[in-house]
């Protein structure tokens, strides 16, 4: 079952060697009855993803509880205010979003047009937003309202009080629809991360990689081009070192090594990759020329590897 009090819970701290890179800002979201567990379900995914990658300050929540204590303590719950609220907190989402971070935001947010304030904003600077309904049933909220909010709102001690005496319109197609009154916590949270996954805004280094393979047939056009280039000839065994890196064995490299490469494998048995992730890799892929060869191969854009000892074509 959904676990609402998830949050109550000692969190300890999950960080450890990153597993995933944020590939780039979004906001998500979340919208829905005050009790749905908008609060539970962001604190649990940024817990989680605290851990994937590695680091706290990547994933940032704006929770209605907090935000109305600090930013926005000068409003009320009139419609008014409500949209106030939101302007606010979509503005502040959006900025956060175009500085890479992953934002939640987890509020009632009950009217529409407010929500379509902050997708539009966000839509504006290309920034990817996702509107997830929280939609656990009304039934659901108030048995789980250990405040005692609803039953203060029925008795018309709490005023316009959402679902009870202010209204809530439901998104008609938001791009998540995660019913916590009948799904698990783990459950609601893989919607939320395969959505991340399938959208790209975070990657799985654990995941299963393909590389693709680096060697191809040379075409007849191409022949000519490649008989008239300078020749290096190496031996067997950097022909196999070859075939590894064409092969995508040694992935991320994709060529011999430089010098910067050469001196991070050797002193800390890994290779960094274009978006900063290290692999683990402590052979030195390397290949060695002549002062006479590197006299004769300067300022050439392309040479030709061969190993005659295989083959003199």
């Amino acid at each position: 079952s959904f676990d609402y009090n998830f949050k109550k819970h000692s969190l300890k701290s999950t960080m450890q060697v990153p597993t995933h890179t944020l590939n780039k800002g979004a906001t998500f979201w979340f919208t829905g009855l005050s009790g749905a567990g908008k609060s539970t379900l962001s604190e649990a995914l940024k817990n989680k993803l605290d851990g994937f990658l590695g680091d706290n300050r990547k994933v940032f929540l704006l929770d209605g509880d907090v935000i109305r204590t600090g930013l926005n303590k000068d409003l009320g719950f009139s419609a008014e205010d409500r949209a106030e609220n939101i302007r606010r907190i979509s503005e502040v989402s959006k900025l956060f979003a175009m500085s890479g971070q992953i934002v939640f935001v987890a509020f009632i947010s009950p009217y529409s047009k407010d929500r379509d304030f902050a997708r539009n904003i966000h839509k504006e600077k290309n920034i990817p937003f996702f509107e997830c309904h929280i939609s656990a049933s009304l039934e659901v909220c108030e048995k789980r309202d250990v405040k005692g909010l609803y039953a203060k709102a029925r008795q018309g001690i709490i005023k316009n009080f959402t679902g009870i005496s202010d209204p809530y319109e439901a998104p008609p197609k938001p791009e998540l629809d995660i019913n916590t009154g009948e799904h698990s916590l783990d459950a609601c949270m893989n919607q939320v991360l395969d959505t991340m996954y399938n959208e790209s805004i975070i990657v799985d280094h654990t995941a299963p990689r393909i590389v693709p393979s680096l060697v191809k047939e040379i075409t007849l056009e191409e022949k000519p081009e490649f008989e008239a280039l300078e020749v290096l000839d190496i031996d067997i065994e950097q022909v196999e070192y070859l075939q590894t890196i064409g092969e995508g064995w040694a992935f991320p490299l994709n060529k011999f090594m430089d010098e910067m490469e050469l001196l991070e494998v050797m002193h800390m048995k890994t290779l960094t990759d274009k978006d900063g992730q290290k692999h683990l890799l402590s052979v030195p892929l390397t290949q060695s020329v002549t002062a006479e060869q590197k006299a004769k191969f300067e300022g050439k854009e392309k040479i030709a590897i061969k190993c005659t000892k295989i083959s003199d074509q």
